[in-house]
């Protein structure tokens, strides 16, 4: 039997999904419910029925295994719901309202184009920090770093007492430009650390210039707060999963996923960018997939029971948003470019009751399923209610028989909730809440692609997640893609994408530095100096973060980067250096021209404009090391036929006002080579693939669905 190696594990908010990966490569999915308030139990659960696959047990494999990968939502949960630590905030005296006030468009944040456009419709959530646990101490620095006005120091002393008699938890330092000028915030932070020891008290102090060194006031204060007062409460839950793994045998050090598409340690010093670990899997799994099999573009869409989520992969690169915005906070984090809908297959389906018309979500049953789980409590029809309904999912084969789902609850609440106040049948009400998700988020889908400058007939379409397979065919037809393929471990595959992730760490830093078309070689070369000592200082900092997990700088593949732009211009490009070390003029034209290079695709050659000059924004390290990683299968192929023993036989559906007999496959009995025609519906224990009248799937040697939509 094969050993295991690698553990990655998707906690989301319905479901938790656990990918064992072996010795060899091959792997195994497991799923069970999410256990919000202790989430080691349905983590553990789903290990449990992903070794059961192999007729494992875990304390026998787990023991073998050398690494373990997590991604949850349960530090974005905590800052949604605003409850984590009291945090006081330090700033410049004149500023003490800043955070409170907050930027403009975070009172719209999450709005739908309507609600954006109308000003009565926004709101600003309460601040994480209230006005009174805001202190300021006089100092001033510019824009380029030059002090104005000078720290007083005999004003730290009382301010940071204030805090600590107003009972904080934690202290946040955040002064305008510190980024270009640290000396101030770090004079702070020593002293605040002196007085809270003397005080003994146990208050952890946050320089923003220790965390997130970089330009924008209000998103660099917010992320440093949100270290504060989320990040390091989460940081006890997954020391708590940590421990629970150990306990069952495990022993190795457990990463997180985090918001640049790496992992990271759970001792990391900034933990804020594992807020949404979850999503970022799937993209960074698609990614791993793609380079296997040599696509180059890739519209990835991860449906599960809350969320619709996509993202592009384009010329084999993960977009790097450096201020996204989350829980209605701007913030510094960079984050593989994402869009995400509240429409899951858990999404709560009720009639407006001012037009008569149907709405889905944002809200979610999450782990609740809907009124067709006895032990759910809901009494408001979900998605999933529809499905059962239609017969498109086994009430019976539900997370592999866990939960049995009942088609007579759904039926009747469908009937009163929906069905009844808009005159339609039972089966018609359903299959029109099925029909209007589907066409939202094929809108959705397109209106990304577009709205970038391509088209989908440029791209390869991933689907995955638990819900993805049933309404593949719903949101891709008509689009044109140039293929559509759904791993057969599509309910894993955020879980999958934890595995195949590298253990890296990510630093990046402001700078401003502006060369001149034809710049002199001094001004050049004086700008590289300036580079190159910030490179060297994230360095440093990612040598640092690696050591804790005991490896050393020649273990660690470091990668430099830098943001650049023609002067005057609004938004700049992040892109891999083609230097080792900035040390000549030459080097200076190398990065020049890889930057050209780069701006020619994503706009185009024409704008090129070197004469307006050239300034690089920031300086970005990584540090790589490699781990295992899960193989896509490879296996022979066989005839078009699919297997007897993979057929189950029929089931009633009913699908556009027919009434159907749909043929029924076990999904993990079919093999490669095989082509499933229409209607069918292909069920494995986590996730139901349909195959819908108009379509057709045909599974090759890589265990990979393609959805092709037949032309009449």
């Amino acid at each position: 039997m094969a050993k295991s190696q690698i553990l990655a594990i998707d906690a989301g908010g319905t479901m938790t999904d656990t990918f064992i990966i072996d010795e060899k490569g091959d792997f195994v999915v497991g799923k069970a419910q999410t256990t919000p308030l202790d989430e080691h139990i349905g983590l553990l659960n789903s290990a449990k029925d992903a070794l059961s696959q192999w007729n494992a047990k875990m304390e026998d494999e787990f023991p073998n295994l050398l690494a373990g990968v997590y991604s949850g939502t349960a530090m974005l949960n905590r800052l949604v719901s605003r409850v984590g630590r009291r945090v006081g905030l330090v700033v410049n005296k004149g500023m003490e309202d800043n955070h409170r006030m907050g930027r403009g468009l975070q009172s719209f944040l999450g709005y739908s184009y309507s609600d954006k456009i109308h000003i009565n419709t926004h709101h600003f959530d309460p601040p994480l920090v209230p006005r009174k646990w805001t202190v300021g101490v006089t100092e001033r620095v510019d824009l380029f770093g030059n002090v104005v006005i000078p720290l007083y120091e005999h004003e730290i002393e009382p301010a940071i007492q204030k805090l600590i008699d107003e009972d904080v938890e934690a202290i946040v330092i955040s002064l305008l430009h510190s980024y270009k000028y640290p000396t101030h915030e770090r004079k702070i932070r020593d002293i605040a650390e002196q007085i809270v020891a003397k005080a003994n008290k146990d208050i952890k102090v946050f320089a923003t210039v220790d965390y997130y060194p970089v330009r924008k006031e209000s998103h660099r204060t917010n992320t440093t707060i949100v270290e504060a007062y989320a990040a390091e409460p989460s940081r006890k839950t997954l020391e708590n999963i940590d421990t629970a793994l150990r306990e069952a045998g495990t022993n190795f050090d457990l990463r997180i996923m985090a918001s640049h598409g790496g992992t990271i340690s759970i001792k990391a010093n900034e933990l804020a960018r594992t807020c949404v670990s979850g999503p970022i899997g799937g993209m960074v799994g698609a990614k791993y997939l793609a380079e296997k099999l040599g696509l180059k573009n890739v519209a990835c869409s991860d449906i599960g029971g809350t969320s619709f989520d996509i993202g592009l992969i384009t010329q084999g690169e993960l977009a790097i948003n450096a201020s996204p915005d989350m829980a209605r906070l701007v913030l510094s984090l960079p984050l593989v470019s994402m869009d995400t809908t509240g429409a899951g297959t858990g999404s709560f389906v009720r009639i407006d009751p001012n037009y008569g018309n149907i709405t889905l979500g944002p809200d979610s049953a999450g782990s609740r399923v809907g009124v067709c789980n006895p032990k759910g409590g809901l009494d408001t029809v979900t998605v999933s209610d529809c499905h059962v309904v239609l017969g498109l999912i086994n009430p019976d084969n539900f997370i592999g028989g866990v939960i049995k789902l009942s088609k007579e609850k759904a039926y009747e609440a469908v009937k009163t909730q929906i069905a009844d106040p808009l005159g339609l049948t039972v089966e018609d009400a359903a299959y029109g809440v099925i029909e209007l998700l589907e066409s939202q988020l094929r809108n959705y889908l397109e209106s990304m692609i577009l709205g970038k400058g391509y088209s989908p007939s440029q791209y390869v379409c991933f689907s995955y997640g638990g819900g993805g397979p049933l309404h593949t065919a719903g949101y891709t037809k008509g689009l044109g893609f140039e293929d559509v393929l759904i791993p057969a471990w599509a309910a894993g595959f955020s879980a999958f994408g934890c595995g195949a992730a590298d253990f890296e760490y990510r630093y990046d830093k402001t700078l401003d530095l502006n060369v001149d078309d034809r710049a002199e070689d001094s001004d050049i070369l004086l700008a590289g100096r300036e580079l190159q000592a910030a490179w060297d200082e994230l360095k440093k900092k990612v040598t640092e973060e690696f050591k804790k997990n005991d490896y050393s700088p020649e273990e660690v593949d470091f990668r430099l980067l830098y943001r650049m732009q023609y002067q005057g211009q609004l938004n700049d490009l992040e892109i891999e250096a083609p230097i080792s070390a900035f040390k000549s003029v030459d080097d200076w034209d190398s990065l020049i021209q890889t930057f050209e290079e780069t701006y020619s695709r994503v706009y185009a050659k024409s704008a090129l404009s070197p004469e307006l000059g050239y300034s690089i924004t920031g300086a970005i390290v990584r540090g790589v090391v490699e781990v295992a990683k899960p193989q896509i299968p490879q296996e022979p192929l066989f005839g078009e036929t699919p297997p007897v023993d993979a057929f189950l036989g029929f089931r009633k559906i009913y699908w556009n006002g027919e009434h159907l007999q749909a043929k029924i496959y076990e999904m993990e009995k079919l093999l490669p080579g095989n082509r499933i025609d229409a209607f069918s519906i292909l069920e494995s224990t986590a996730t139901t693939l349909v195959v819908p009248i108009g379509f057709e799937a045909y599974l090759d040697e890589n265990r990979i669905f393609h959805l092709k939509e037949i032309k009449e």
